[in-house]
């Protein structure tokens, strides 16, 4: 794959029992790629609502696993591996909480289109289960990537 990617990371949220409430959301970065000793890594600049400065995103993405560190004015390491549970601390300009992600599934495929991880995890925050999570990263060439 070439160093200049196309990230797109979309999610699901679902809130409640009766998994009414779902919350949806897609978003398109520019970012590099490279890969290390069997590790894929992705790093891209994310602006942020209301900030005036950039996020660092790191993306490692490994066999079983993605791990996702934030720099900058958001602050967070939250790792996702099969069956384990990780609890970190988010920071925001405002304060922080604490994160739990309960990952039940990671799946991670790659061919010559590029590089797919799925993921499911039950999110909790300070505590208090919040929702159920399904997350899709794809890495892609940017000369592949095209705008419908």
């Amino acid at each position: 794959m070439t160093k200049e990617v196309m990230v797109t990371i979309a999610g699901l949220q679902t809130v409640g029992e009766e998994s009414e409430d779902q919350d949806a959301i897609e978003l398109v970065h520019v970012g590099e790629y490279y890969k290390k000793n069997g590790t894929h890594y992705i790093l891209f600049d994310e602006m942020m609502e209301g900030m005036t400065e950039p996020v660092r995103n790191i993306i490692k993405i490994k066999d079983r696993g993605l791990e996702i560190r934030k720099k900058g004015p958001v602050a967070a390491h939250m790792v996702f591996e099969e069956g384990s549970s990780r609890q970190s601390i988010y920071q925001v300009p405002y304060g922080s909480f604490q994160v739990e992600t309960s990952t039940t599934s990671v799946r991670v495929a790659e061919d010559e289109e590029g590089l797919e991880v799925l993921i499911a995890y039950q999110l909790a925050v300070n505590g208090k289960h919040c929702a159920d999570c399904d997350i899709r990263v794809f890495i892609q060439p940017r000369e592949q990537f095209c705008l419908d």
